[in-house]
């Protein structure tokens, strides 16, 4: 691993590839640390529960807010400077969280480190750049293993290092880790893309907003990705209100292992990016849309059984899992040279859809109890079955490949 310029599609080592799968892992984790020590911060900063829970909803805005406005810059600037950037300030960030005198100042800066946390966003477009085409799959699956694997680690990490501690503690070793994870950045990533001196920042956020008409890939693969999220929040919103209830009576330590069931999705993201790398990109997402609706099956029969219930766990998790990595696969085949602002394009609307199946789900449960929760997840479901077959039929069987797109003039996007 060097620091030295490499082309795009030359490939990337092993090593490398492992520090990048760690690094969407932490950046992505320091987001959801708090999540469990919600009443821990209260009782110390004296925050009622509506004030604390605010923490999660400044985590929510300030990562919308860095989809939208820091990761695109991916396309506007050399990319491992923004990257290293964007982990230092993580970092710093964490530091104003782990010092925080009072509430007003965790929220700020949990906000902030939301916002910076998109680091991860840039990694992720980055290690596709560096990927060989014939091995992007793979690739981009391994490191969305690292993120998913710290998106499942954080809470119980959060909950091991508040115990030892307290609550501070979890933000002192975030920030170490992510000023750490900034170095290693900064020593073995290799210079990628340059300033493109074509667009400014507001065209450039034009630009990102104008994907959506001049992709249609895009505009498909972005609502077939939000409701899949829709539907995989719809399910661990619920299932919470389900174990908890008097059917199952379980404690929140227990109800929370089940989360670690995501695991299994994890590990298996790598080797849908094998399949796609293989040629079947269009068989992954149409199984795993398909695997959507059937896991909700599985899921309206765990209301009285914990083995249907812990199956339709698992299968929507690898369904949601292979669905994601084969839409990434096909988006980043798409134009190299705007690599970061389709990715944020279509991430936003992948949290949003995420938000959206979130809030649904407490009118579900209020209306209809599981039962109604699985009927809204399996309509969420068929609705990615729609939208692919229809993907299908009208943009052709396969995506086109990058060289057998039409060229288009960057500065174009933005009028």
């Amino acid at each position: 691993m060097t620091t030295s310029s490499r082309p795009e599609g030359g490939g990337l080592s092993r090593g490398l590839l492992a520090l990048m799968a760690v690094a969407t892992g932490l950046a992505a984790a320091g987001n959801y640390f708090a999540q469990p020590l919600l009443d821990l911060i209260g009782r110390e900063l004296r925050l009622g529960s509506t004030q604390a829970a605010l923490l999660v909803t400044a985590a929510q805005a300030g990562y919308a807010l860095g989809l939208m406005l820091l990761v695109p810059l991916g396309d506007l600037m050399e990319r491992r400077r923004l990257a290293v950037a964007l982990y230092a300030a993580t970092a710093v960030f964490l530091l104003v969280s782990a010092t925080a005198p009072n509430g007003a100042v965790l929220l700020a800066g949990t906000a902030l480190t939301a916002l910076a946390s998109v680091g991860a966003q840039v990694v992720v477009p980055f290690a596709a750049a560096l990927a060989h085409p014939s091995e992007r799959g793979k690739v981009v699956g391994t490191v969305m293993t690292g993120l998913m694997l710290g998106l499942l680690v954080a809470r119980t990490a959060s909950g091991a290092l508040a115990d030892l501690g307290g609550w501070r503690t979890v933000y002192w070793v975030d920030a170490l880790l992510m000023a750490a994870m900034a170095v290693l950045l900064r020593l073995f990533l290799p210079r990628l893309g340059g300033r493109d001196r074509t667009l400014t920042y507001p065209g450039l956020l034009r630009s990102t907003a104008a994907m959506f008409r001049h992709e249609p890939l895009l505009r498909w693969r972005a609502g077939i990705g939000a409701l899949s999220l829709a539907s995989f929040s719809v399910l661990w919103t619920a299932v919470t209100f389900l174990l908890s209830g008097p059917e199952y009576g379980w404690s929140e330590s227990s109800i929370g292992s089940v989360g670690l069931l995501g695991v299994v999705g994890a590990l298996t993201a790598a080797f849908a990016g094998r399949l796609a790398d293989r040629g079947l990109v269009q068989v992954v997402t149409g199984a795993g849309a398909v695997l959507l609706v059937t896991s909700w099956a599985a899921s309206a029969a765990g209301a009285h059984s914990l083995f249907w219930l812990l199956t339709g766990v698992v299968v929507l998790d690898l369904a949601h899992q292979a669905v994601l990595n084969s839409t990434q696969n096909v988006l980043y085949g798409l134009r190299p040279e705007a690599r970061n602002r389709i990715n944020s394009a279509f991430m936003t609307t992948l949290f949003l859809g995420g938000a959206a199946g979130s809030a649904l789900t407490s009118a579900a449960w209020a209306r209809g109890g599981w039962s109604g929760v699985c009927a809204l997840g399996a309509v969420l479901s068929a609705g990615t079955v729609v939208l692919w077959i229809l993907e299908r039929l009208t943009t052709g069987r396969t995506p086109r490949k990058p060289a057998e797109r039409p060229a288009r003039d960057l500065a174009s996007a933005t009028n």
